[in-house]
């Protein structure tokens, strides 16, 4: 009736061959994906080595390392603005100052025309540019430095686990360590290695973790190292402390999460009201384009929205400290 193939016109012998082509596509693309993962998985456990890997002293290769992460020969910041330096290497990018100032020079373009289309000239074009040049980037690097901090704190619990089986089967400590470097993927990975090298070019253990801890910008690291520091000053089971650093953490996360839970409703709402007045003016101006652009000349116009434009800033900034709470 619908023009579907009935059922009875099959071919009783064409059932075998069919099911064995369907599962030997089946596996093929099983196969596709598998490989796919196998690469993945090799580049990612493989990026903190590729310093190792182009140099032929592992020497040069932690110098190479340092000062891709904008850091000098001996490990400490080499800028003289040390905030700056500092937020640059808990980003964990590669410090290329010249590509960066590139791309915020090209990417402020952008609200740079729209102020001197929308927003009265040249004059207010200006200003604009020169704030997003400046602060753009501080942004960006700030949020992948939040970013790269949230996983490695969410890696640290398993990274000290191995630690401890480490430990518990026999290893030194630097062993211990050496061994979360080689199985860990970034960004713990990459952190507890420079510690490992560190560590094997005569730093002392002690040193090279809260070096760690100073590069990472996150609390829970700075328990650990704050553990190791204890166990050396005043002796003890570092096993036993470990174990008990990880209990410690893992409760930690599980309550940020508890508390992401419970804030929701707030990001929520602050989404949708930040989101709504431009949403509302765009399809304004898209219906009726006459709306505001009979009036967007009028000094006064421009001044009401510079003035709504910075309370909602400021409205921003007081439900973020609503709904964020350091533990």
């Amino acid at each position: 009736m619908f023009g579907l193939p009935d059922p009875t016109s099959f071919d009783p012998a064409l059932i075998i061959p069919a099911v064995m082509a369907m599962g030997a596509v089946f596996m093929a693309i099983q196969s596709v994906l598998g490989l796919v993962s196998n690469a993945q998985t090799k580049r990612i456990v493989n990026r903190r080595l590729q310093f190792k890997e182009r140099f032929a002293t592992h020497n040069e290769a932690m110098v190479e390392l340092r000062k891709s992460r904008g850091l000098d020969r001996e490990g400490n910041l080499a800028m003289s603005l040390l905030w700056l330096n500092q937020l640059i290497v808990r980003s964990g990018l590669k410090f290329e100052p010249v590509k960066w100032a590139a791309m915020s020079a090209a990417g402020s373009l952008v609200p740079a025309g729209l102020a001197f289309v929308y927003a009265g000239g040249i004059w207010v074009a200006v200003p604009v540019y020169v704030v997003f040049l400046l602060v753009a980037p501080l942004v960006v690097i700030k949020h992948l430095a939040g970013q790269r901090a949230k996983k490695m704190a969410s890696q640290l619990p398993d990274a000290l686990q191995i630690v401890c089986r480490s430990l518990e089967a026999g290893h030194p400590v630097a062993t211990a360590v050496s061994l979360v470097a080689r199985e860990m993927p970034d960004p713990i990975g990459t952190e507890f290695g420079m510690a490992a090298d560190e560590v094997s070019y005569g730093m002392s253990l002690t040193n090279a973790v809260q070096r760690m801890a100073e590069r990472a910008g996150d609390p829970d690291v700075e328990l650990f190292a704050a553990t190791v520091r204890l166990q050396e000053k005043t002796g003890g089971n570092l096993t036993e402390l470990l174990k008990s650093n990880t209990d410690t953490i893992r409760g930690r996360q599980t309550m940020r999460l508890k508390v992401r839970a419970a804030s929701s409703e707030g990001r929520t709402s602050a989404m949708i009201l930040t989101s709504a007045p431009f949403m509302v003016m765009a399809a304004i101006h898209m219906l009726r384009p006459e709306f505001y652009g009979n009036v967007i000349g009028d000094p006064l116009i421009q001044y009401g929205f510079a003035g709504l434009f910075v309370w909602m800033v400021i409205g921003n900034l007081v439900m973020n400290k609503m709904i964020n709470f350091k533990m």
